[in-house]
């Protein structure tokens, strides 16, 4: 759509800047139902030494306790890249209805293919004990 290009420059040109503020060069802007900007946000994983400050999760910081869920319904997150995993599972949980992004994850996979596979092997074990972890859920839900 004509009107996400203008926002998603917006985003791309936040992360412009978070790169210049020693970041990794990752934006996201959020925009009401009307296409007004709402936040803007860079990434800040190395000035703030937080791996999770990945543009999109800090505007959902933000975004989740300036409006509530109904409304960000109605919202649109730009992001300047494709979220990764986290940031989409952020975005879920937020109940943002709606998602535009430039460069795309195997874009930026490929970029990122100079210097490292951008994948990093990770072990996991599970499900484990499963009793135990049911128990603490026992009644929540319902």
């Amino acid at each position: 759509m004509k009107r996400d290009e203008p926002l998603l420059l917006a985003a791309i040109e936040v992360a412009r800047r978070a790169r210049e503020n020693g970041n990794h060069p990752f934006g996201a802007v959020l925009a009401g139902p009307d296409g007004a900007v709402l936040l803007e946000v860079e990434n800040t994983v190395v000035t703030d030494r937080d791996p999770t400050g990945h543009a999109e999760t800090n505007l959902i910081r933000l975004a989740g306790r300036e409006f509530g869920a109904g409304f960000l319904q109605e919202c649109t997150l730009y992001a300047s890249t494709e979220p990764c995993e986290m940031c989409a599972g952020a975005i879920y949980w937020s109940e943002i209805g709606r998602v535009v992004y430039g460069l795309s994850r195997s874009g930026l996979l490929e970029l990122r293919q100079a210097s490292t596979t951008g994948q990093l092997p990770i072990e996991v074990t599970g499900p484990m004990l499963l009793e135990e972890a049911r128990a603490v859920h026992a009644g929540f839900w319902a």
